[in-house]
C-alpha cells in the first residue's frame, strides 16, 4: 500500500518493452534497509524488488503489466516517479493507493495559472464514475485532488513542489499516464452496486 507521495525521481536503466521482462532502476533515495521481496510503486505500478544494487533496484515487469500500463514504454534515461510502500503507524500525506494501475490515460492539454499548472486528462469510461469533484486520484503514483470531472475527462491543479520534484513537471498534451481511482470510491460503487440487485 502506498500514499501517492512520490520520494524520488529515479532513471530507468534497462527497459522492458511491450513484452515485459526485467526493469532496472536507478534510485539513491530509496530506504537504505529496502530488501528483495519489499514492493516499491514506479510510476504507480506496485512492483516487487528482485535484485537491490547500491544505486537502485530490478523488478520483474509480466507482460500483463507492460500492456496495462506505460512501463511497456519506458525508454532508457526516462524519469519514473518512485515510493516504497508504507509501514503501519506511517503519515499518509496523499490518499491510500493500491499501486494497481486501472488504466492508461492521456493528457489533453496544460495552461499555468500563477505559480500552478492545470492539467487536463482523459480517462475511460470505466473510470469516470469513480472521479469526483473534490475527489482523489493517482496519475503516475501521484496522489492528486480532482478539480473538475467530467464523462470522460477530469483536471487537476498542479503546486510548484509537485511539477518540480515528479514527472507531472514534464507532462505534456499526448503524453500517457497510469491512472488508479479511488479505493474507496470503488468500493461504495460496489457496494452500491450489489444493494441494487435484485
Amino acid at each position: 500500500m502506498f500514499s501517492g507521495i512520490v520520494t524520488e525521481l529515479g532513471e530507468v536503466l534497462e527497459e522492458v518493452g511491450p513484452q515485459g521482462g526485467r526493469l532496472r532502476v536507478a534510485a539513491r533515495g530509496l530506504p537504505a534497509d529496502l530488501r528483495i521481496g519489499e514492493s516499491v510503486a514506479v510510476s504507480g505500478t506496485c512492483l516487487t524488488v528482485v535484485e537491490r544494487e547500491g544505486g537502485g533496484f530490478t523488478a520483474d515487469v509480466m507482460p500483463e503489466t507492460a500492456r496495462r500500463t506505460t512501463l511497456g514504454t519506458l525508454r532508457r534515461g526516462d524519469a519514473v516517479n518512485l515510493e516504497p510502500s508504507l509501514a503501519f503507524g506511517e503519515r499518509v500525506g496523499g490518499h491510500l493507493v493500491s499501486g494497481h494501475v486501472d488504466a492508461v490515460g492521456t493528457v489533453i492539454e496544460t495552461h499555468p495559472e500563477g505559480e500552478a499548472r492545470w492539467v487536463t486528462i482523459a480517462l475511460p469510461d470505466t473510470l469516470a464514475r469513480y472521479t469526483v469533484e473534490k475527489g482523489s486520484i493517482a496519475v503516475d503514483g501521484i496522489s492528486l485532488t480532482v478539480v473538475d470531472a467530467g464523462h470522460d475527462r477530469f483536471t487537476v491543479s498542479l503546486i510548484p513542489h509537485t511539477l518540480a520534484t515528479t514527472t507531472a513537471g514534464s507532462w505534456e498534451a499526448g503524453a500517457p499516464v497510469n491512472l488508479e481511482a479511488d479505493l474507496a470510491a470503488k468500493y461504495v460503487q460496489r457496494g452500491l452496486g450489489w444493494e441494487a440487485a435484485p
